[in-house]
């Protein structure tokens, strides 16, 4: 039998001991493999078939299981390590698969299933010790706080949590009994109810860990961790824990908390103040009682629509991990990894860029038309990097390094041994267009040529060079080192190979890739831009800006819409707005608001005014703003209209991409629209909004604002149809997305 499982500098001799066949549990082990050490230690090694992750599904946890009953019946073992054999991760966590699609009974069956079998684990005589490297997170966690100790790599690969409530859920196999037993109360809390992940040197202070060990050496380390115990440790509570882990505490911080959450997700976010429940009312009780708490709160919860929703969300982002382009060829390709790119300007945009790309190990060119303007380029990436290390994203010396990895230019040597250039200059046709004829010649003829624009033509500047199948638009979002969503945009004539190129390009830099067909704003900004008009619209009608913008926080949206345009500057807003309405006249007329505020300097954050007036972080309602108010047509409107307005709109536009087939589903806008926008995720998405609202509803509203006279609202085709079969956006398939 292989020694695999141990580092050769640290191999021991292993002796599999003769078994007895476990009965029911299954004959074959799959995805769990038992060993004994000749020290008589158990190693149960994590290891999911044709998968680069392991998951906790009912046949993993029915293996663990029986690996359970063996070891229970074994005299001789002195002890059970749990590891994994994958690369970089331990337990990726629960599958969330069978979790989403299962009927009440069996998902409250499969919950006490896991709460058992990690309950035996705890429960075991012998000392236990999970060797942890690798995403260890929700589930898997969980299976490690079962353990008596816990070793963890160092590695950036290591990363512990217990992210539940972020899909909408909470810990229910232990971890909302567990946490708070090991770490204590506010700390459990702080974990639990924001669904944090915490890297490996945090989690070592944290106490979620006891000891940092190199890869290497982990098995062998935990290995000796349990042989040196001897027996199962005895850990009395400390009396920090005692202090806070009572019924009187918890309650006291309960009643202080739970105001503040509910403030900060205005309730649309059930899990986190389910979580809170929870976590204080079991710390005070027994294991088994707090146990039950967590069971009976994730059927609950499972059954929200805001836990369907974030689950599909999760779905989508695994999408588009994977996501592929055949370009209806029906061929595919495993396209180089990209190591040299080039960024054609050095503003805010294209500093991001070449900030985020150097991080990822890419060398990069970074132009721009003079010293000063590259200098400045070069101050936003130093500072980027600065900030990153101070949240300990890098260390010092990896921020070096991907600083070293830019060379800031102004004359653009050969390009030819460039993988992408990607170009990020001022939002002008004509300039963007010389711009290329010049890549064009310095490329090599594999080189991609992408541009970031955010609302401009590709296809038109695409048909302005000799080869326009070359081109692509890869459009990242500000700022670039936050927005995971990038929309990757291809013309008619855009090389299938070239698409191919440009989606791996995005994911193996760890962005999360959207495909759009070349249409006026593509996705996010088209669906944006109407919200935010009419925003604007309302407000030189008479709305109260707070009114506007406290409607859509209430809806669900991280930022109201007029907040929104200061922080992306009126500049910027009144740019695209006027792009889009140059297209789509007939329903996007840009309020005059926007251009006065522009041509009176006021452009939002960066210049200290636009609706609001800001001072450092605090923003209030600017008096100048309120002199462009034209008429009180809308003075009268309360918020439900006011969100009604913006809603209805975005919805719509949401469906004309459908109908346009600028997508290739309702599930790509709304992805685009929540990675890129913001948009409420407990909802889904626009159109995901538009089928739980009812689509024949929401055109009875759009009709109704016709009737009054706002030809804006016209319901596009798509809905026009759906409404009248009451059909919805999503076609019923008995699956997530």
């Amino acid at each position: 039998m292989s020694t695999a499982i141990l580092p050769a500098s640290e191999q021991l001799s292993l002796n599999v001991m003769n078994e007895p066949k476990p009965s029911p549990a299954p004959r074959e082990f799959k995805n769990v493999r038992r060993e004994v050490t000749a020290d008589a230690i158990a190693v149960l090694t994590f290891d999911r078939p044709d998968s680069v992750a392991n998951i906790f599904d009912r046949v993993t946890l029915e293996e663990l299981n029986a690996h359970l009953d063996t070891i229970e019946r074994d005299s001789a073992l002195r002890g059970v390590v749990l590891t994994s054999a994958k690369p970089g991760i331990f337990i990726a966590g629960a599958d969330l698969h069978s979790l989403s699609t299962a009927p009440m009974n069996a998902l409250r069956e499969m919950v006490e299933f896991g709460q058992r079998v990690f309950s035996r684990l705890a429960a075991l005589p012998l000392p236990t010790a999970a060797a942890i490297h690798g995403a260890c997170l929700g589930g898997g966690f969980e299976v490690c706080l079962a353990c008596d100790f816990r070793l963890a790599t160092p590695d950036k690969a290591t990363k512990l949590g217990l992210p539940e409530v972020q899909l909408g859920i909470l810990p229910a196999w232990g971890g909302s009994t567990r946490l708070p037993r090991l770490i204590g109360l506010p700390k459990a809390l702080d974990l639990i109810l924001a669904g944090k992940t915490v890297v490996a040197k945090q989690a070592l202070k944290l106490g979620l860990v006891d000891d940092l060990v190199p890869h290497e050496s982990l098995l062998a380390a935990a290995l000796k961790k349990v042989a040196k115990a001897g027996r199962k440790p005895h850990r009395a509570t400390p009396l920090a824990l005692k202090a806070t882990n009572n019924l009187l505490v918890a309650n006291l911080i309960s009643m202080w908390t739970q105001p503040k959450l509910f403030k900060k997700t205005r309730g649309h976010y059930p899990a986190v103040l389910k979580a809170l429940e929870v976590v204080t009312l079991g710390v005070g009780r027994s294991e088994e009682r707090s146990l039950k708490l967590e069971a009976d709160a994730i059927c609950m919860l499972a059954q929200t629509e805001a836990a369907k929703n974030l689950i599909r969300v999760f779905f989508l982002q695994e999408r588009a991990k994977k996501l592929t382009f055949d370009g209806g060829t029906g061929k595919s390709s495993s396209p180089q990894r990209v190591e040299r790119a080039t960024v054609i300007g050095a503003g805010v945009m294209g500093a991001g860029i070449a900030q985020w790309l150097a991080a990822r190990g890419v060398s990069v060119m970074l132009r721009d038309i003079n010293t000063d303007a590259v200098g400045r380029g070069m101050a936003t990436v130093a500072k980027l990097f600065a900030d990153g290390t101070k949240r300990r994203t890098f260390t010092p010396v990896e921020a070096r390094a991907a600083m070293d990895r830019i060379s800031p230019v102004v004359e653009l040597p050969s390009l030819r041994r460039t993988d992408v250039i990607i170009e990020a200059a001022v939002e002008k046709m004509d300039l963007k267009k010389d711009i290329f004829r010049k890549l064009e010649q310095l490329a090599g003829p594999d080189t991609i040529l992408a541009t970031n624009t955010s609302a401009l033509s590709v296809t038109e500047l695409a048909d302005s060079l000799c080869a326009p199948e070359r081109v692509v638009g890869i459009h990242f979002f500000n700022p670039v080192h936050r927005m995971q969503l990038v929309e990757v945009i291809h013309t008619p004539r855009t090389d299938a190979e070239v698409v191919r190129r440009a989606l791996k390009f995005v994911q193996a830099m760890g962005k999360l890739p959207v495909l759009v067909k070349d249409s006026p704003g593509f996705v996010v900004n088209r669906v944006l831009m109407p919200y935010l008009v009419e925003a604007a619209r309302l407000f030189e009608a008479g709305a109260e800006v707070t009114d506007l913008d406290e409607a859509m926080l209430d809806f669900g949206m991280p930022m109201g819409p007029l907040r929104l345009v200061d922080e992306v500057g009126t500049d910027v807003s009144l740019h695209v707005a006027e792009t889009l309405a140059s297209h789509y006249h007939r329903r996007m007329a840009v309020p005059e608001v926007l251009s006065r505020l522009v041509k009176g300097g006021h452009l939002g954050r960066k210049s200290g005014e636009g609706f609001y007036l800001h001072r450092g972080k605090e923003a209030v309602p600017s008096e100048d703003a309120a002199r462009f108010v034209k008429d009180d047509s809308a003075a009268n409107l309360d918020r439900v209209d006011l969100e009604l307005r913006m809603v209805l709109l975005m919805v719509n536009e949401a469906a004309r991409c459908v109908e346009e087939g600028i997508v290739s589903g309702p599930e790509d806008v709304d992805f685009a629209m929540i990675m890129g926008a913001g948009f409420a995720p407990f909802r889904g998405g626009p159109l995901r909004h538009a089928d739980t609202v009812g689509v024949a509803n929401l055109v009875r509203e759009m009709n109704r604002l016709v009737d009054d006279g706002e030809e804006r609202f016209a319901p596009c085709a798509l809905l026009k149809d759906l409404a009248t079969k009451d059909g919805k956006l999503y076609p019923e398939k008995g699956v997530l997305i």
